[in-house]
């Protein structure tokens, strides 16, 4: 899972997707946290909400999905990240995941905890090629019953990651809850974030569920630029 990034500026944004809206107010990108604004891509859609063909449009919302059942925009649980595996059960993501609202959130790096000296330590993870990330995501509009006002929001999806050579190494161990010891690696549930190569944007943004759940797969190890990070990082969460 995911919860610190490096959201790309707008220039690089429409350098490298070109989205064909114009924000209210010019997006600088920087370090994302959750529940606090950061940008996403999704398909353009006009006024009232309908979608206008295959063009892209960039938002700013809120980073952590508000589904339609919450009362107020500080929903109590945690949806800043959602398991690639549960989109189709979980309420929260269920709706998103149906209607095809998907997204992707360009990010110039992200970071994750490295357990295993024992003990905490941050690494931050950008692209070898010097690109910055398109990750996967599902966004949402949430209204707010008091206002009236609406409110963009999304969620970065994870997926199981322990066979992979460079993000299975993340994370603090699970333990045992009746012993307090880690559990078999086997038994691990390391998580990453789902990566989607420029040239299947597209497919993502606008083509069929069966297309968009053929890439949710993890990137290789040489396309991660990756170590240690500053030791202020983890601060900021």
């Amino acid at each position: 899972m995911c919860n610190l990034y490096g959201s790309t500026h707008e220039e690089g944004v429409r350098k490298y997707w070109r989205p064909a809206n114009v924000l209210a107010s010019p997006w600088e990108g920087g370090i994302i946290a959750p529940r606090k604004p950061g940008a996403f891509i999704r398909r353009s859609r006009n006024a009232e909400g309908y979608l206008i063909g295959p063009g892209r449009d960039l938002v700013v919302g809120h980073w952590g999905l508000i589904p339609w059942f919450a009362k107020t925009l500080d929903f109590r649980y945690s949806t800043n990240n959602a398991r690639s595996e549960d989109l189709e059960n979980k309420p929260t993501f269920r709706t998103p995941w149906k209607r095809g609202q998907r997204c992707i959130i360009p990010a110039d790096w992200f970071d994750e905890p490295n357990w295993e000296s024992g003990k905490n330590v941050w690494w931050r993870f950008k692209r070898a090629d010097g690109e910055p990330w398109a990750l996967a995501g599902l966004w949402d509009t949430w209204r707010d019953n008091e206002t009236g006002e609406m409110i963009d929001s999304y969620t970065m999806l994870t997926m199981h990651a322990n066979s992979h050579p460079l993000m299975g190494r993340m994370h603090k161990p699970d333990v045992d809850p009746a012993t307090k010891r880690p559990l078999p690696f086997e038994q691990q549930d390391k998580r990453s974030v789902i990566p989607i190569e420029q040239g299947d944007v597209d497919q993502w943004l606008t083509g069929s569920m069966r297309g968009a759940k053929a890439l949710l797969r993890l990137a290789p190890a040489e396309v991660f630029d990756a170590g240690p990070s500053a030791p202020t990082t983890g601060a900021l969460l």
